[in-house]
C-alpha cells in the first residue's frame, strides 16, 4: 500500500510503501506511518482493512479530520484512496494501486510555477507598457486591452518552450473547471449554451471556442444533475465530485492546438485580472460555489464552500499587486486605507461585503475577507430542504411575521442570520411599506415598496459619517409600516426598541449573540451604550418591543441551524431575568430537528382566530 505524505509545515512530501491490513498513525517509535510533529500523539490513529473497504478510527483525544471532517475518537470512519487525512500540521492520503492520483501539494506546485511564469510575463508587460505596476486605466479602454494583448502574444510566443506538459494539463484543468461551474449555473438558471471568452479583447478563435463549449457542455450533460434553480447549490457540489474523473476522461482527447489556444487564453485572463481586474480573486469571486473569500496576506487565499473553509493554491505575485487590488476595490466607493487609516469595510459592485486591514494592525501583511452577496436568494423551502429549520417551525414564523410581530433572529458570524432575515421578511404584505437600514445592504426584497438606506463612513477629512443610530430615527420620519435592520451592534439598538414600541410593530433585525439568554443581555449592554438608564427600565424596554427571538447556530460540519425559537415573556419576579420559553428547540438526535416544545405562546389563541396560526402547528 502507498501513502502520500505531506508535511504542511516546510513544504515537503514524499510516499511511503507498506504491508499489511493495519497502519498506525503517530510519533511513538514502532508506528507504521511515523509523523515527528509536536501536535501528533503518540498513537494518534489507525487504519485498518475490513473486507474490501479501508477504515481509519481516532485512538486518541487530538484532532483528526478526513476531507475537513472531525473523526470522533473510537467511531471508526470509511476511507476511500484519495482522501485527505489531517494529522496536525501533515495531510496523509492513500494512493489507489497502479494510479499515481493528483494531490493537492501537486496542484500548488503545479500553481506556484504558473505565478512564476506569469510573474515574469506580467514585469515583462508592465516594462513593455511602461507603468508603475499595474496602472489605473479603465477595463472598458479597448486600446489598453488591446496593447496588452499584443505584447502578451509576442511574449508567449518566445517563452511557450517553458509550458510543459504537466503545466499545460494543470492549466487546461482550471479552465475547464471555471467553465463546467459555469455552465452549471447557466444551466440551472435557464441560459443554456452561452458563449466562453477567457480573455477580453482581440485573440479569440470562433472554431475553437465551440470546441471548448462542445467539452463543457459535454462533460455537464454527463454528469447527475437536477438543473433547476432550486438545486443550483446541490448541482454545483454533485459537479464538483464528478469534475475530477470527467477531466481523467476528456483530456487525452483534447488536441495539442486546442491545448496551446486554451493555454494562451488563460494567461492572457489571469495578466488581465491582475492589470484591470481583482487579480486572484477575479474568479473566485466569480464561482457560484464560493461564498466567502478570506486572503491572509499575499501567499494564502482561503475560500468556504458548502460551510467549510479550504485553503486555495491561489497566491498574489507581491504585496505592492495586493494592494493595488485593494486600492481597486476602495476607489470606486470613495474610500482609502493607508498606515493612518489601516482599517476598512467597502462593499463591491455585485454587493458582496469587504473588510480590509493592512499593516501595522495585522502582522501577516494585507488582509482582505469578502462575504460575497448571495446572488441566488434562498426561499423557506430551501432552509427547509438543507435542514436548518422544519417545515412546521416555518410555517410558525410566517405566522408571526403576517401577524407583526417584533422578531430578532440572533447567532454568531456566519451563522445566516441575514440569509434567515431574507427569507422571512420576504411574507411581509406586498402592499405595505418597509425602510431597510443596513452597514452594507444585502437584504434583497421581492416587495415593490422598500426603502433600502445604507450607512456612510467618514471620509479622508473624517466628516459626512452617518450611523445607524441615525439612518433608524431618520426612518421613523419616513412613514414606514416596518422598520428591518440588517443588525444592531451598537446605541442604534435603544433606537429599534423604542421604534418597535411606538407603533412599528412588525420589524425585524439581526444581533450577534450565541443563546436567546445572550441575546437580551447584549441587547441591554448596547442600550447602556445609547443612554445611562435603570437595568430594570432597559429589560422593561425589551420586553415591551420583542416578541420572538430565532437563535441560529453554526456546526462544525458547516451546517447552519435554527436551535431555537423563543418568546420573549416578562421580567421574572424573583431572578428580575428577562424569561424566555422555547416554543420550538432542535433536539439532538442521530437527524437533528427542530421540535415544538410542548410550549404554546401567549399569543397563539389571538393569531389562531385571525387564521395566521394553526391548532395542528402546535400538535
Amino acid at each position: 500500500m502507498e501513502f502520500w505524505i505531506y508535511d504542511q509545515s516546510n513544504n515537503e512530501q514524499h510516499t511511503l510503501n507498506l504491508e499489511g491490513d493495519e497502519f498506525v498513525i503517530g510519533r511513538e517509535p514502532g508506528c507504521a506511518i511515523l509523523l515527528r510533529g509536536a501536535f501528533v500523539a503518540r498513537r494518534h490513529a489507525k487504519i485498518f482493512r475490513k473486507g474490501n473497504q479501508f477504515f481509519i478510527e481516532n485512538t486518541s483525544r487530538s484532532s483528526l479530520r478526513v476531507a475537513n471532517r472531525d473523526v470522533t475518537p473510537g467511531q471508526p470512519v470509511r476511507i476511500d484512496f484519495g482522501d485527505e487525512l489531517q494529522v496536525a500540521q501533515y495531510a496523509v492520503a492513500m494512493l489507489r494501486p497502479g494510479k499515481r492520483e493528483v494531490r493537492s501539494d501537486d496542484r500548488r506546485e503545479l500553481q506556484r510555477r504558473l505565478v512564476a511564469f506569469e510573474q515574469e510575463a506580467h514585469a515583462e508587460l508592465i516594462d513593455r507598457l511602461n507603468l508603475r505596476v499595474t496602472g489605473h486605466v479603465s477595463k472598458s479602454d479597448p486600446a489598453y486591452v488591446g496593447q496588452i494583448l499584443e505584447h502578451l502574444e509576442q511574449i508567449l510566443d518566445r517563452r511557450a518552450a517553458e509550458l510543459d506538459d504537466a503545466l499545460t494539463a494543470h492549466m487546461l484543468h482550471m479552465h475547464l473547471h471555471r467553465l463546467v461551474i459555469a455552465e452549471v449555473v447557466r444551466q440551472c438558471t435557464g441560459k443554456v449554451q452561452t458563449d466562453y471568452h477567457a480573455a477580453e479583447g482581440g485573440g479569440a478563435d470562433a472554431a475553437k471556442e465551440r470546441a471548448i463549449t462542445e467539452l463543457v457542455t459535454s462533460m455537464v450533460d454527463m454528469m447527475p444533475l437536477l438543473f433547476d434553480p432550486g438545486s443550483v447549490q446541490e448541482d454545483l457540489a454533485a459537479a464538483e465530485d464528478a469534475f475530477e474523473d470527467l477531466f481523467a476522461q476528456q483530456v487525452g482527447s483534447i488536441s495539442a492546438s486546442l491545448r496551446q489556444y486554451v493555454v494562451r487564453r488563460v494567461v492572457a485572463k489571469d495578466l488581465q485580472d491582475i492589470m484591470l481586474g481583482l487579480g486572484p480573486l477575479q474568479d473566485l469571486i466569480d464561482l457560484a460555489n464560493i461564498s466567502e473569500i478570506m486572503v491572509v496576506g499575499k501567499d494564502n487565499i482561503y475560500v468556504e464552500k458548502n460551510g467549510v473553509i479550504q485553503p486555495t493554491t491561489r497566491t498574489f505575485f507581491s504585496d505592492e499587486v495586493l494592494m493595488s487590488v485593494i486600492e481597486r476595490i476602495l476607489t470606486p466607493v470613495g474610500r482609502r486605507v493607508d498606515q493612518s487609516t489601516p482599517l476598512v469595510d467597502a462593499r463591491l459592485p455585485d454587493g458582496s461585503r469587504v473588510n480590509i486591514i493592512i499593516p501595522p494592525l495585522s502582522l501577516v501583511g494585507p488582509c482582505i475577507t469578502i462575504r460575497k452577496f448571495a446572488w441566488i436568494p434562498f426561499t423557506v423551502d430551501d432552509l427547509i430542504e438543507r435542514g436548518t429549520i422544519s417545515g412546521q417551525a416555518a410555517d410558525f414564523l410566517k405566522g408571526c411575521v403576517t401577524g407583526r410581530k417584533n422578531i430578532i433572529v440572533s447567532g454568531g458570524t456566519g451563522s445566516g442570520k441575514t440569509t434567515l432575515l431574507n427569507t422571512l421578511s420576504a411574507y411581509v404584505h406586498p402592499g405595505e411599506r418597509i425602510v431597510t437600514i443596513e452597514e452594507s445592504a444585502e437584504l434583497q426584497l421581492p416587495q415593490p415598496h422598500v426603502v433600502c438606506l445604507e450607512a456612510r463612513p467618514a471620509n479622508i477629512e473624517g466628516k459626512g459619517a452617518y450611523t445607524i443610530r441615525e439612518l433608524v430615527r431618520n426612518a421613523l420620519r419616513m412613514r414606514p409600516d416596518r422598520i428591518i435592520v440588517g443588525e444592531v451592534r451598537g446605541s442604534e439598538a435603544l433606537d429599534m426598541l423604542q421604534a418597535m414600541n411606538t407603533g412599528h410593530d412588525g420589524s425585524l433585525s439581526t444581533i450577534h449573540a450565541n443563546t436567546p439568554e445572550d441575546c437580551m443581555a447584549r441587547l441591554e449592554t448596547l442600550v447602556m451604550m445609547a443612554v445611562d438608564m435603570p437595568v430594570r427600565a432597559i429589560r422593561e424596554q425589551i420586553v415591551g418591543a420583542l416578541d420572538m427571538v430565532v437563535q441560529l447556530q453554526r456546526f462544525p460540519d458547516g451546517k447552519r441551524r435554527v436551535t431555537h425559537i423563543s418568546e420573549v415573556l416578562e421580567i421574572d419576579q424573583e431572578t428580575h431575568q428577562i424569561r424566555l420559553d422555547d416554543v420550538f428547540q432542535l433536539r439532538e438526535a442521530e437527524q437533528p430537528r427542530l421540535r415544538h416544545t410542548g410550549y404554546i405562546p401567549t399569543f397563539a389563541e389571538e393569531m389562531i382566530a385571525k387564521q395566521l396560526l394553526s391548532v395542528e402547528m402546535f400538535l
